[in-house]
């Protein structure tokens, strides 16, 4: 990964998590989510924005209340960063699930 998609990434990251935790009542159902990597494409015109969403039963639909307001996040985040970069990236939700394997390989190891 270039250096330039490593800031960009990281400028997403910073300014996508105060967005979540900003907005979360008004625009994500009061969702507490975490933004836990951002892997930028080498053109940056896209990203893939890997989430975490704590005290939440089913994920999958977490996830897609995120989805469905993704052309409104993308916008405000163009309103935010809209002079640092040329164009505002696509925006791509995941959902992180590296905490999860973690745990299984822990509870793997135990047993």
């Amino acid at each position: 990964m270039s250096i330039r998609q490593e800031k960009v990434g990281s400028l997403l990251k910073q300014e996508l998590s105060m967005i979540f935790q900003r907005e979360a009542n008004m625009h994500y159902e009061g969702l507490f989510i975490t933004v836990t990597q951002v892997r930028m494409s080498p053109d940056l015109g896209s990203a893939k924005i890997y989430l975490s969403f704590m005290a939440v039963k089913d994920v999958e639909e977490a996830l897609k209340v995120v989805k469905k307001e993704s052309n409104w996040t993308r916008r405000t985040l163009g309103g935010i960063i809209g002079k640092q970069v040329r164009r505002i990236p696509e925006l791509n939700f995941y959902i992180d699930d590296s905490l999860d394997y973690y745990d299984a390989v822990e509870q793997a190891l135990k047993g």
